[in-house]
């Protein structure tokens, strides 16, 4: 008999999973661009501050979703309530093999390659990609142990999760507090050093568009509490709260830190640098300033791999609780309380995606053409539930509406653009294994007789 989830996440724990979903690594490897994006150190700090300001729009919208449809599975559970089955089925399909295992696989690439500058045991032995037949869309070579070390981060943090809600829960607690500590320190060290010159970056500019591109993408992952909706305790209070106090917290940790990068480097260090954090930290420390970064980086991405793993799970869960081909994975298990075999399929993808890749750039490019999409699907079922279901009850609804709601819609709609314009393939690529999630979807239906119109 299948076991419901259990409410065991507190407004603590509910924000430390935002928190430690959105702090990756993003912030440590984005800053050079974002400064040669910007041209002066005050446009450099306000796109920081756009970026929270437009996150925190999308974060309402899906604030009222998840307090008016408290369930696991966030967009799977919205978009099939406003568009019909088979859209969240389609988002479930697209989560399961496409956009979740490849941000996890991106997470765990970074952790690493960071962890390769802390110990290496194969520093000499690489994997030739450039001559095996996926060659096209990978690096020409990759170190063996960047796979190890990638692969065994998902394993051991799926291990963690499959054994129990509470240490899946109380090791994003602990990676996130300590995350959070090491950006707050970077801003201690900053302080003393010598202050540098604020003058404009020097250097070929990048597009400003670029610029919020990244910016935004090290924003990702405030969505997730949706996912665990069904878990939260008193989701009509600490959905809406977890949502914000989240996002205000990072955006405020991110101008702390880019304060500190700026005062420590100026922009046009900033912009010519290759390791922004760890030349901030070397400029007090020049003898631990690159181990003690590296240590840094690997936390924050443990923390988000973790993160990815733990709510990446409840998408999977909820749509085999609906949909008979995935029917294996829609069972809570009565003992751990958490959906095992979900957990396990997507670590298994995760893995394998970790060796077919090979590196963070393919795994970003690889989910990039879905992300957005869905988010903007997301965002307009906020307008469109709102008509089609008023009845339901909405203890938040938008403040401002619809102004945040047609911000963050037109916000993804050129994200969407900018991807496709970008990397037209990838796109293609991954239209293909959308429309493969048709036929699934037809046989799922026709299994288990549901009628066309069914929700």
């Amino acid at each position: 008999m299948q076991n419901a989830p259990r409410k065991e996440l507190s407004l603590f724990d509910s924000t430390c999973l935002i928190v430690g979903i959105i702090i990756g690594a993003g912030i440590y490897e984005v800053v050079p661009t974002v400064a040669l994006g910007t041209g002066t150190w005050w446009a450099f700090l306000g796109i920081w501050l756009l970026g929270g300001v437009l996150s925190l729009c999308g974060a309402l919208g899906y604030a009222e979703l998840a307090t008016a449809y408290p369930k696991e599975g966030g967009d799977y559970v919205y978009l099939t309530r406003a568009y019909g089955r088979w859209a969240g089925f389609l988002f479930g399909w697209m989560q399961l093999v496409v956009v979740r295992p490849g941000d996890i696989a991106g997470m765990a690439f970074i952790f690493a390659r960071y962890g390769r500058a802390l110990y290496d045991p194969l520093p000499d032995v690489t994997v030739p990609y450039d001559r095996l037949p996926f060659g096209w869309f990978t690096e020409a070579s990759v170190p063996v142990s960047q796979l190890l070390y990638a692969a065994a981060a998902v394993v051991v943090l799926t291990a963690i999760n499959v054994i129990g809600v509470t240490q899946g829960k109380w090791t994003q607690n602990l990676l996130t507090t300590l995350k959070a500590l090491g950006l707050l320190a970077i801003v201690g060290v900053a302080v003393m050093a010598p202050p540098s010159s604020l003058g404009p970056a020097i250097g070929d500019t990048l597009p400003l568009s670029l610029a919020l591109i990244l910016v935004l993408f090290t924003f990702g992952g405030w969505n997730e509490m949706a996912y665990v909706a069904a878990e939260v305790k008193h989701p009509d209070r600490n959905i809406i709260r977890a949502l914000v106090l989240g996002t205000a917290a990072v955006t405020l940790l991110y101008l702390l830190v880019n304060g500190a990068f700026l005062y420590t480097l100026g922009l046009a260090g900033m912009a010519g640098s290759k390791a922004v954090a760890t030349d901030a930290v070397s400029s007090v420390f020049p003898a631990l300033g690159a181990g003690l970064i590296s240590a840094l980086v690997c936390i924050s991405a443990l923390g988000a791999t973790n993160g990815l793993i733990f709510t990446g799970a409840r998408i999977s869960y909820a749509v085999g609780a609906e949909h008979r081909v995935f029917r294996p994975l829609g069972q809570w298990h009565p003992r751990t309380g958490t959906p095992v075999r979900a957990l396990v399929v997507q670590g298994f993808i995760a893995v394998g995606l970790i060796v077919l890749l090979g590196s963070f750039v393919n795994a970003i490019l690889y989910t990039a053409a879905a992300v957005y999409s869905f988010y903007l699907a997301t965002s307009l079922a906020v307008v469109v539930l709102r008509h089609k279901e008023p009845h339901v009850a909405r203890p938040y609804r938008v403040t401002g509406y619809p102004v945040p709601t047609v911000v963050f819609c037109a916000v993804c709609a050129f994200l969407i653009y900018s991807a496709v314009v970008y990397k037209p393939w990838i796109a293609v690529a991954a239209l293909g294994v959308l429309l493969l999630g048709l036929p699934i979807y037809a046989v799922s239906r026709s299994q288990s007789g549901e009628a066309p119109e069914e929700r």
